[in-house]
């Protein structure tokens, strides 16, 4: 079997922990996921099979979409619920949502962050996770990342039992590598308060929503009734933000073999592109030559079934 599965994950579970139950129920030791979700994190976590895992590298480079609640009025050490409180401040009753819309638009388009102390970024050899669990605090390099979009979904804000805290939600379309938690903390200082984020969903990953994705107790029962493929989607659907270059079958074989060659007059306008049969076969992934900008080579090759 290859392809795509969008799996549902639910809070509680390890991004590993999904992959080894889709192995499990399947019956096959390729499968891997496209980018780790935090334990406490739920949302979309497409899952390749077979010869889908040669393109695991492309969804995770993918942008996302995130449903987040952002908590101002404390702060915590590794910038979630899950961290102990390291900062409080009484958010202000004049508080409204009017001074979160006037704020939002300042983080859209490229931004910096420093990752938190809390994350898989390697510094020096070593895990920063593992610098923060030693109490050890170490310099972290800034990021550029991409917030394509930042909405507010909120229309007014939730005020915690003895109204100390204030949250609210919005939602993140953002490039790979962003850390929803740090923009949280950023938007709660920008908003003159601590802030952490509180809750946090992956809606969107690559081509596939939430809409399209099954959850571990669904797929188990799709596999007991044989029903499971129809949640398993083509290499081609999950590529499909890729132009196309359709050959013929006379010029079939020499991209099946991988041949560098002349790039086409009609050259298409993303790099790479498909190249597919008439019969919307998918052949493979070429990209333009990087060293010579005349022919074009194989970026990514797929088993043709003939």
């Amino acid at each position: 079997m290859d392809g795509i599965l969008p799996l549902w994950k639910e809070a509680g579970m390890t991004s590993y922990d999904c992959v080894f139950q889709v192995r499990k129920l399947l019956k096959t030791k390729k499968a891997g996921h496209t980018g780790t979700l935090d334990p406490q994190v739920d949302g979309v976590l497409p899952i390749c099979i077979g010869q889908g895992t040669k393109i695991s590298s492309i969804i995770m480079d993918s942008p996302k979409v995130y449903e987040a609640e952002v908590c101002l009025g404390m702060a915590t050490e590794t910038e979630d619920k899950e961290g102990r409180i390291i900062d409080q401040k009484e958010v202000s009753h004049n508080f409204t949502i009017d001074d979160i819309k006037k704020v939002l638009f300042h983080f859209e388009g490229e931004i910096q962050q420093i990752p938190p102390m809390y994350s898989a970024v390697k510094v020096k050899g070593k895990k920063l996770y593992e610098y923060a669990r030693q109490g050890i605090e170490v310099e972290r390099p800034k990021r550029q990342v991409n917030i394509y979009n930042l909405e507010l979904l909120s229309h007014s804000i939730s005020w915690s039992q003895n109204d100390s805290t204030a949250s609210f939600r919005v939602r993140i379309e953002c490039s790979k590598g962003t850390y929803i938690r740090t923009l949280c903390v950023d938007i709660g200082k920008a908003l003159g308060y601590p802030a952490y984020m509180s809750k946090l969903t992956r809606t969107e990953s690559g081509s596939f929503t939430c809409k399209q994705s099954i959850s571990l107790e669904k797929l188990k029962k799709t596999v007991n009734e044989n029903t499971m493929k129809e949640n398993v989607y083509s290499i081609d659907f999950a590529l499909q933000k890729f132009d196309t270059l359709y050959v013929s079958d006379h010029e079939k074989s020499r991209f099946m073999h991988g041949q560098v060659l002349p790039l086409p007059n009609d050259l298409p306008q993303t790099n790479p592109f498909r190249i597919k049969t008439m019969k919307e076969e998918l052949i493979a992934l070429y990209q333009i030559h990087p060293n010579k900008d005349s022919l074009m080579k194989p970026f990514k090759m797929f088993q043709v079934h003939t």
